[in-house]
């Protein structure tokens, strides 16, 4: 059985890295933000003055 040259794993280690770099990238980018509503409820703050 031939055996592979090192440049040539180094070749594959390259090629697999880049193609792996890329899905992590392209998954990133693909997902929308959630977009967070903002509540139109305003809390009724009544101002008591503080008792020590």
């Amino acid at each position: 059985m031939p055996q592979m040259a090192p440049l040539l794993w180094l070749n594959l280690y390259v090629f697999f890295t880049a193609i792996f770099a890329l899905i992590i990238i392209l998954n990133f980018f693909t997902k929308l933000p959630i977009k967070i509503k903002v509540s139109t409820m305003k809390t009724n703050q009544t101002s008591q003055p503080w008792k020590w």
